[in-house]
C-alpha cells in the first residue's frame, strides 16, 4: 500500500495559499480519481483510501497544520504498517522557483518546516517527496509569503505543474520506478 501525503494547513483561511500546495496537488490528483477524502481523528488527517490497476493508495491531508504534520504521517504509516519505500509527500519550497517541481528520494527537510517534523517523527528522510517552487519575495517576511493567497498570474505557472505532480502520483501508485518518474519530471522545463 502506497501514502500520498499533500502538506498544508487546515481551513478556508489557508485556502489558495502557497504553502498549501501539496494540499492543492492531491486535491488536482482526487479530480481525476474522484474519492471522498474524509477526517479521521484517530490519524489527524483527512485521508481517501483509492485503488489504481489493484494498486491500493492512502491519500491523506494532515489537518495538524504544516509545522506538526509529522504526527498524523506516523499515525497513518504505523497503523498501516507502511514501508518508507511507499510514501511520497508533496510540499512546497522557496528554493526552487515558482512553478518548477523537483522529486527526490530523500533528503535534507531544506528549512521546510513540515518535512522537518515528518523527518523527526520518522527518525529518517529516507522517503519520496515531490517539491514545488515558491520562490521568495524579499520584500515580505517569509511567514507572510508563505501563507499569502496565489495570485491568477501565478497560478497559471502552477496549474499545469500540479497536472504533473498528479500524472507523478498516479505513476508512484502504478508502482513505477521512482527513478523514471524522476528522469520525467525533473527534465522538464
Amino acid at each position: 500500500m502506497k501514502l500520498i501525503i499533500g502538506l498544508g494547513n487546515p481551513g478556508e483561511k489557508y485556502d489558495k495559499t502557497r504553502h498549501n500546495l501539496g494540499f492543492m496537488a492531491v486535491d488536482r490528483f482526487l479530480e481525476k480519481h474522484p474519492s471522498e477524502l474524509k477526517f479521521e481523528p484517530k490519524f489527524d488527517a483527512a485521508i481517501s483510501i483509492i485503488r489504481i490497476n489493484n494498486q491500493k493508495a492512502i491519500i491523506a491531508k494532515p489537518q495538524t497544520y504544516m509545522n506538526l504534520s509529522g504526527q498524523a504521517v506516523r499515525k497513518i504509516v504505523d497503523y498501516y504498517k507502511i514501508a518508507l519505500e511507499d510514501i511520497l509527500v508533496i510540499v512546497d519550497d522557496i528554493a526552487l522557483p515558482t512553478g518548477k517541481i523537483r522529486l527526490r528520494e530523500k533528503g535534507s527537510h531544506g528549512g521546510q518546516n513540515g518535512l522537518k517534523n515528518i523527518i523527526s517523527h520518522l527518525g529518517t528522510n529516507d522517503f519520496k517527496r515531490i517539491r514545488i517552487g515558491i520562490d521568495v519575495d524579499k520584500k515580505m517576511p517569509l511567514d507572510q509569503y508563505v501563507l499569502s493567497k496565489i495570485s491568477k498570474s501565478e497560478m497559471s505557472l502552477y496549474d499545469p505543474k500540479l497536472d504533473d505532480v498528479s500524472s507523478a502520483i498516479q505513476m508512484f501508485i502504478e508502482d513505477i520506478p521512482y527513478k523514471d518518474i524522476m528522469t520525467k519530471y525533473n527534465t522538464q522545463e
